[in-house]
């Protein structure tokens, strides 16, 4: 004849689980929150894209930051970057994006979405371009996220 389990082990297991299962659930809306968190920093910078706002998009890299203007062509001079953005700013871009993807893991994030510029060369031709950005941002001591890596033609591989 098998004794009955002592309901002190019973509760004592239903305790840690409950422990365990909100432990698993606040760890799991903090990375959501922090997932937001790159994405608004993402979209910030589009937006200030968008406004031709150099200083709020050299705002949105850490002073160091790489971006890859051309596949193959990094560059993280601060006075080169500004120069390539009022550059880009000529053709006022308009990006979109089909869909955003971020991965959380301490203070470092990726986001990876697939988009779409139209815009106009100076001469008022018409100019489309798609690609696939890759970025790397780092969350800063005051909880900004900024971006380390930039590359908007992470699909350059894959293309050769």
């Amino acid at each position: 004849m098998m004794k009955p389990f002592p309901s002190i082990f019973v509760t004592l297991w239903l305790m840690l689980f409950t422990s365990f299962i909100q432990a698993q659930q606040s760890t799991n809306m903090q990375i959501e929150q922090e997932q937001a968190a790159v994405l608004k920093a993402v979209k910030q910078m589009t937006h200030a894209f968008h406004q031709k706002d150099l200083k709020a998009v050299m705002n949105s890299y850490e002073d160091q930051a790489l971006v890859v203007f051309e596949p193959e062509s990094p560059i993280t001079d601060k006075a080169l970057l500004e120069q390539m953005f009022q550059g880009a700013f000529s053709l006022n871009p308009k990006f979109t994006y089909s869909g955003h993807e971020v991965f959380v893991n301490g203070d470092i994030a990726v986001h990876i979405a697939p988009w779409t510029m139209k815009g106009k060369a100076p001469d008022g031709s018409k100019v489309e371009q798609s690609g696939l950005s890759i970025a790397v941002l780092r969350k800063q001591k005051d909880g900004k996220w900024l971006m380390v890596f930039d590359d908007p033609h992470g699909q350059f591989l894959m293309t050769q």
